[in-house]
């Protein structure tokens, strides 16, 4: 089985705080989650989208799926992605994340070439960032195992099983100001996004 070669995008969240289905956000007129594939195909053979509005993604040359396990968050969509995904290890982003860092991508392989864990995350502080991280298929049965104990928490999980942190410090070489983990969760975030975008261009 190769090693790395299936990105994953989770698109199944609710969208309340923004007002509307976040998996049509529109960036230049382009849907972000185009953006994202388009970026994603650089590094990855296989792109799986996880949403619950299949419709959304009529003639797509990319893999559509959902959940398996419904309604437990974003753990029940890591678990069909990894389910589906045809490499060991599984790039996981999320449909409201603009900014790819593709050098950390590629940083993150190098991490792992030599490691045999089930998760690559980074630490931010006493948290971990659970997307723009790398989960291995051999998770699977922990992921089932968590939701079975009625648990949802990605922290919880990664927590519990064989685990490779990346520093904070180290990761804010690669993006200082944080913004490669950024979500857009609001209109006023995506006001933000916007206009330091233009500002930059």
């Amino acid at each position: 089985m190769e090693k790395f070669g299936t990105a994953v995008i989770l698109a199944g969240g609710k969208s309340s705080r923004m007002g509307f289905d976040k998996q049509l956000l529109r960036i230049d007129e382009r849907r972000l989650i185009d953006n994202l594939r388009g970026k994603l195909k650089q590094q990855f053979d296989e792109i799986i989208v996880v949403t619950n509005n299949s419709e959304y993604y009529l003639g797509f040359s990319d893999k559509i799926t959902k959940d398996i396990i419904v309604g437990k968050g974003p753990l029940s969509g890591i678990h069909v992605g990894l389910k589906e995904a045809k490499s060991q290890y599984v790039y996981f982003v999320a449909c409201d994340m603009p900014n790819i860092n593709m050098d950390y991508i590629q940083f993150m392989k190098e991490e792992l070439k030599d490691l045999d864990v089930k998760a690559c995350v980074t630490r931010y502080g006493e948290w971990i960032e659970a997307f723009n991280a790398f989960y291995s298929k051999a998770m699977i049965k922990d992921i089932e195992d968590h939701l079975l104990q009625g648990k949802r928490s990605v922290n919880s999980l990664v927590a519990k099983v064989s685990t490779h942190y990346i520093a904070e410090e180290k990761a804010r070489e690669y993006s200082l100001n944080w913004d490669m983990f950024l979500n857009l969760n609001t209109k006023e975030d995506l006001k933000r996004f916007l206009k330091t975008t233009k500002g930059n261009s």
